[in-house]
């Protein structure tokens, strides 16, 4: 007979390392986002102060890198366990509570406000796609329906990973010890 934690390291592990795979790749992947904000800046400043040449793009370039940049990376930090928590209380908590915790949070609180967001953020982005949207906040008027984008594609990536946590904290909560997806992860590692 199998044990129960047999059972969570066939479908359910492979499902669980998949999504967390999915988190960190994207997360490695949108952090290069950080390269071209950083060259927009920089040809700014030198263009502005050096030249007193200021351009018309830097500026928006920049908050939509950002943006994309911040937003994009939640679902690696949520794979990472990097998100904001009580940690004075959660560290001195059983696993098993822990895991009680974490999948009430995850049902009553994560779940959904992501799917709000995504609903809000995909009528906001259809919509600018639908009339070719452009900035208004400077003279370049780029074109923002790519930016507008990131939001609805924010909650999906939230809400896989999401769903990878809530097993996890599930399992917590019920065999008192984290689940070993790949290897790195023991009993009591995963805080």
């Amino acid at each position: 007979m199998r044990t129960d934690y047999e059972v969570f390291s066939g479908f359910s592990r492979s499902a669980i390392k998949t999504i967390d795979q999915i988190s960190v790749l994207s997360g490695k992947v949108f952090a290069w986002l950080i390269i071209p904000m950083v060259l927009s800046l920089v040809y700014e400043v030198f263009a502005r102060y050096l030249f007193n040449a200021p351009t018309l793009w830097a500026y928006d370039m920049t908050y939509m890198l950002y943006g994309s940049h911040f937003m994009l990376g939640a679902a690696y930090t949520l794979a990472m366990q990097g998100h904001i928590r009580t940690d004075f209380f959660y560290r001195i908590w059983s696993v098993r509570w822990q895991g009680v915790v974490d999948s009430l949070l995850y049902i009553f609180f994560f779940f959904p406000s992501i799917v709000l967001w995504f609903y809000a953020g995909f009528d906001f982005a259809a919509t600018s796609w639908d009339r070719g949207e452009v900035g208004i906040s400077s003279p370049w008027k780029p074109i923002i329906y790519p930016f507008k984008t990131v939001m609805p594609l924010t909650c999906i990536l939230l809400l896989l990973q999401g769903v990878s946590e809530l097993v996890k904290s599930l399992y917590a909560a019920r065999y008192n010890k984290w689940p070993m997806i790949d290897g790195s992860m023991d009993a009591g590692d995963q805080v």
